[in-house]
């Protein structure tokens, strides 16, 4: 049990407890803590814009890869009045500011349809570490909020945590899986996967999951939990938490919303020469094909133009 606590702020939204299980286990879920209207504004507002009934504007929509006609998630949401609800809730930014102080960025969003499996296993997303795609820092004023739409359970792929991973590992390098089938990784499903090695993990509830993992992770001694949710549940990550998220063996979808914020007083780092360099190349590739009139552009600016002020004072980011 750690005697210091230094991942969170005495802002009186956390319990001694809770603190004390984030600064040991790298995440916490709050039960219930969104209403669930806003979710089903949420979610309704995903399938306008995934059957074209709403214009999605600046969102970016994505397909699964294994099946195109099925939109499996959007993301940069910030912009939208509807999804502003989630993003901007107050009783959400009341327990993020325990986590990244007063003033606050939401940095990242998304709404994810995990869709049922079609046998190519690309409904999973490999264990990852967050702060792989991040290119600003400190890594202790970032947190994710991840609300359940639906209920997520093993079946239809509910997110896995391994839990005090955030401790005993640095940010590892990240890559497309390798046991997956050609064409089958949906885009930007990073995994930690150098010197891959193919094992079986009986989760604690007793259900085989299949990872690919990289020789830097203690695989046979770290825990594994899956973290079943129901509507509103929000569970929040620290951004080297090692988790992922399974394969959708169900029938149903697996939706479920969220948005990584950091502090405004963090500050943009270069990623060209570390571990998170291919993502850098990968999204500028993405960006260019897109708007080929901006010709002076830079990984960190992609991420100035799509976040957005929440709470406080904007700074640096």
């Amino acid at each position: 049990m750690s005697s210091k606590i230094t991942l969170t702020r005495d802002t009186g939204r956390l319990s001694i407890n809770q603190k004390i299980f984030y600064e040991d286990n790298g995440y916490l879920v709050i039960p219930r803590l969104i209403a669930l209207d806003i979710l089903k504004e949420c979610s309704q507002r995903f399938d306008d814009i995934a059957s074209g009934k709403h214009p999605r504007g600046e969102i970016i929509v994505m397909k699964d890869v294994s099946d195109r006609g099925v939109v499996n998630k959007i993301q940069d949401l910030n912009y939208d009045e509807v999804f502003q609800k989630y993003i901007e809730c107050k009783e959400l930014l009341d327990i993020v500011e325990s986590f990244t102080g007063g003033n606050i960025m939401a940095m990242h969003s998304m709404l994810i349809a995990k869709p049922p499996d079609v046998g190519s296993g690309s409904s999973r997303h490999p264990p990852h570490q967050d702060l792989y795609y991040f290119p600003f820092r400190p890594i202790n004023k970032i947190v994710a909020a991840w609300t359940a739409i639906e209920p997520c359970d093993v079946l239809n792929g509910c997110l896995y945590v391994s839990p005090g991973s955030h401790k005993t590992n640095p940010l590892l390098p990240h890559f497309y899986p390798a046991d997956t089938k050609a064409g089958s990784a949906n885009k930007f499903y990073y995994g930690i996967q150098v010197g891959t090695c193919l094992f079986v993990l009986l989760l604690f509830l007793g259900n085989p999951v299949f990872f690919s993992f990289s020789k830097d992770l203690p695989v046979s001694t770290m825990p594994w939990i899956n973290a079943e949710m129901l509507p509103g549940d929000t569970i929040f990550l620290h951004p080297l938490l090692v988790h992922g998220s399974g394969v959708n063996t169900s029938t149903r979808t697996r939706k479920a919303i969220s948005c990584h914020y950091a502090a405004a007083e963090s500050s943009y780092i270069e990623v060209k020469g570390t571990v998170q360099e291919p993502v850098d190349v990968e999204v500028m590739e993405v960006v260019r094909r897109r708007f080929p009139e901006i010709t002076s552009i830079n990984y960190s600016d992609v991420w100035r133009y799509k976040s957005t002020l929440v709470r406080g004072i904007r700074s640096l980011l």
